[in-house]
């Protein structure tokens, strides 16, 4: 018997690292330091919530199917935004909102792949990006990246075959955190069209991104749709991470194929959480500056406290946005140190080996920090009780 789709994949990673607190307590005067999810761990600030109660109560639309593509006004409102953030003509019929930017992905793969099919992804990968993948019976082709942990063009070229439909890349990246220069996806833009595939650029932590200009000048391309696609999260900028509400802008063509998709998996994205986002665009855009400033903060207190990190043979490999990556000194895997760091340390972060290929080995000396959830006092925490180790 063939094995089924969802058996070609593995686990959900932060499913099985959660599971490693079983029976684990932690005292009262260590408390478990959990770096291993990239969310947000509170809800919407109180007017949101407040204004979404009002939605509740008096929006009985908000109750019902909606279009499949989303809410019309909230992608017109994308559109009109990003435009002027990135200097380019973005068109409300050129927006999708889908039921989170996983959803996103899979609906840009379904719309693109057939059976057989070929996706290039650097290396350390976001999960569910190969996780998809793989239930779609489409190849990851395994692109290294070079100095900085960012990709090149040039190398990718290398690794285009007749069956490569796409190049899928995240900036800020996860799980690196590295911002991708202006140039580096430029190249990708000039690569993919060259070669008549997608680029595909999850820009979830886009509104983390520690440039104060656009990160990327692709919009600006008159051409960008016949290449181009942009995939997003509201999640992380208002906090709606279980109203699961992610956008993807594309051509129109592409978009009228994973319209296919997304009506087949959910009809429509959830009507409360796109109210939401659109209340949050049109009112929200100063706090979510400071939500920035704090996030830019604690990403400086990664750089000020590692010097204790780095004298214990610590490097960092890349830091930016929601996500420390390092490289650990010890002579065990990363797959095991991080089941031993949440008894022996009362840290729960995830092993390199979790974003890369088992026949790579790079991942058996790094680990990801999800530094989101932690305050400048907790990045000094961690790396106290990290450098502590001795394995």
């Amino acid at each position: 018997m063939s094995q089924s789709r969802t058996a070609t994949t593995f686990a959900p990673p932060v499913m099985e690292a959660r599971r490693w607190l079983d029976g684990v307590t932690h005292p009262a005067d260590r408390p478990l330091l959990n770096v291993s999810q990239a969310a947000p761990v509170d809800p919407p600030p109180a007017p949101m919530r407040a204004a979404m109660a009002e939605m509740i109560v008096g929006d009985a639309e908000t109750h019902l199917y909606g279009p499949v593509l989303g809410l019309p006004d909230l992608r017109a409102t994308l559109a009109t935004q990003w435009s002027s953030d990135y200097g380019g003509q973005i068109d409300a019929d050129q927006v999708a909102i889908t039921s989170g930017c996983n959803q996103a992905f899979a609906a840009t793969i379904a719309s693109l792949c057939n059976e057989g099919d070929e996706v290039i992804l650097p290396i350390p990968y976001y999960f569910n990006h190969r996780m998809w993948l793989d239930m779609s019976g489409v190849k990851t082709c395994a692109l290294m990246v070079g100095d900085g942990m960012i990709p090149d063009a040039g190398a990718a070229a290398k690794l285009i075959t007749p069956r490569t439909k796409a190049i899928a890349l995240v900036s800020p990246n996860n799980p690196c955190g590295v911002e991708y220069p202006r140039e580096t996806l430029r190249a990708f833009l000039d690569l993919a069209r060259a070669h008549e595939i997608a680029l595909i650029v999850d820009g979830t932590y886009r509104d983390f991104d520690s440039r104060t200009d656009a990160p990327h000048d692709l919009f600006t391309d008159a051409q960008w749709a016949d290449t181009f696609i942009h995939l997003y999260s509201f999640s992380k900028a208002y906090r709606l991470t279980g109203h699961r509400v992610g956008a993807v802008v594309a051509s129109t063509a592409r978009l009228a194929e994973m319209e296919k998709f997304l009506d087949t998996v959910t009809i429509c994205p959830n009507q409360l959480g796109q109210r939401a986002a659109l209340w949050g665009m049109q009112n929200l855009s100063q706090w979510l500056a400071g939500e920035r400033d704090e996030i830019l903060n604690r990403r400086a207190a990664i750089s000020d406290h590692f010097p204790m990190l780095a004298a214990k043979g610590w490097k960092l490999m890349g830091c930016g946005a929601y996500f420390a990556y390092l490289q650990h000194p010890f002579g065990i895997s990363s797959a095991e140190l991080a089941r031993r760091l949440v008894p022996d340390a009362g840290v729960l972060l995830l092993p390199g080996t979790m974003f890369m290929p088992d026949d790579i080995p790079d991942g058996h000396n790094q680990v990801r920090i999800a530094f989101a959830n932690i305050d400048r006092a907790g990045v000094q925490t961690l790396f106290e009780r990290l450098s502590a180790l001795r394995y």
